[in-house]
């Protein structure tokens, strides 16, 4: 088993770095295997980021019932909760404030105005 060591991770800019830049979001204290499941989630919310986006421009397809949107949004619920279960504390209070995790799973913002009887459009 390989020691712990400490990462800046910049989320926007889709970085894992061993020194810390402007750029940098949260600190993880992770070993060689957790670094390596570290980079495959944020690769794959890059990509589910880049495949909701594409669906955007079909016009007839909700993108609240979007199987992509979904998809993006459970790839972030699970980046933010590593991060979080590996972060220091700095980022685990920032990830709390944000308040990302319950907000992705739990607030649909179907009871929001304009939801009322409109079709899944699944």
């Amino acid at each position: 088993m390989s020691e712990n060591k400490k990462y800046y991770i910049s989320i926007a800019h889709n970085l894992i770095q061993e020194e810390p830049y402007d750029s940098n979001e949260f600190v993880v204290y992770v070993d060689d295997d957790q670094l390596v499941k570290l980079r495959d989630l944020m690769k794959d919310a890059s990509g589910s980021d880049k495949h909701a986006f594409l669906r955007t421009f079909i016009p007839y397809k909700s993108a609240d019932h979007d199987e992509a949107v979904e998809e993006h949004d459970d790839t972030v619920i699970a980046l933010y909760s590593y991060i979080y279960r590996f972060g220091d504390e700095t980022a685990r209070k920032t990830i709390k404030d944000m308040n990302i995790i319950p907000k992705l799973v739990e607030d649909t913002g179907y009871d929001d105005p304009g939801y009322e009887g409109s079709p899944l459009n699944k």
